[in-house]
């Protein structure tokens, strides 16, 4: 499978629009508000989810992400896209209804800083919705080092592993449980008003297996919200801003 030159530091955004970033999309729209929204997409990697939004949702989409040649992909796609690390977020406080972070929580220097930005930027009673890799997917899917050298792809079972071997071979990334998610959120302004894990769309399976690809992702996707999901793909959070 072919990556960019920042697999590995970044990970790879979405560049394709299908059945599983759909899905995301209409979580999204059910637990906040995206019509005639003021909407930030932190870490908008090319603009996939902006420019959905935008079309779909309000005119104010804006976004940011700290690879300047992938906020000017999300720029030539019609989206207010600056070139910034998620740690110091370019805009005022208290000015969207909607802030996405989609995947992007494990990538960044500093984590809980991030949310804090994200937080300031949301206005009360705005949310933020926060998608992120679960520890307990039995597959790593940004890849792994190995004696120096980075391999792209899903590795199984590194994030079993205890956390001082684990991050040797996959320093590049977080993944988090329940636990550590949730630890990040203590902020007196934030209200965490859903957290649930979910499974991938399995589109690239899909495609090449078909049918029964398809099935098993009806199966998984069913095992959401029951003991089963504790080995979901993400996390998906909603966190609302308080006064």
């Amino acid at each position: 499978m072919a990556h960019s030159d920042q697999a590995a530091l970044r990970g790879e955004p979405s560049y394709v629009w299908r059945a599983g970033q759909e899905r995301r999309l209409q979580m999204m729209a059910r637990w906040a508000q995206l019509s005639d929204a003021r909407v930030l997409v932190a870490g908008c990697g090319v603009g996939m989810y902006a420019r959905q939004i935008r079309q779909r949702f309000t005119s104010q989409v804006d976004g940011f992400d700290i690879e300047f040649d992938r906020a000017r992909s999300a720029r030539a796609a019609g989206i207010l896209a600056l070139t910034a690390a998620g740690e110091h977020i370019p805009f005022a406080a208290d000015r969207f209804d909607t802030v996405l972070s989609h995947e992007v929580l494990e990538h960044v220097v500093d984590d809980r800083r991030a949310l804090q930005e994200m937080l300031r930027v949301t206005r009360v009673g705005g949310r933020i919705l926060l998608f992120c890799p679960n520890r307990w997917y039995p597959f790593e899917t940004h890849g792994h080092y190995w004696r120096g050298k980075y391999y792209f792809g899903n590795t199984p079972l590194i994030n079993y592993l205890p956390a001082a071997l684990r991050d040797r071979l996959a320093p590049h990334v977080r993944a988090y449980t329940a636990r550590d998610i949730r630890r990040l959120l203590a902020d007196d302004r934030a209200l965490l008003v859903h957290h649930q894990r979910i499974f991938g769309g399995y589109d690239n399976l899909i495609t090449r297996l078909g049918a029964p690809a398809s099935a098993l992702r009806s199966l998984l996707q069913r095992c959401e919200g029951t003991r089963l999901d504790f080995w979901a793909l993400s996390h998906f959070l909603v966190v609302q801003k308080r006064g």
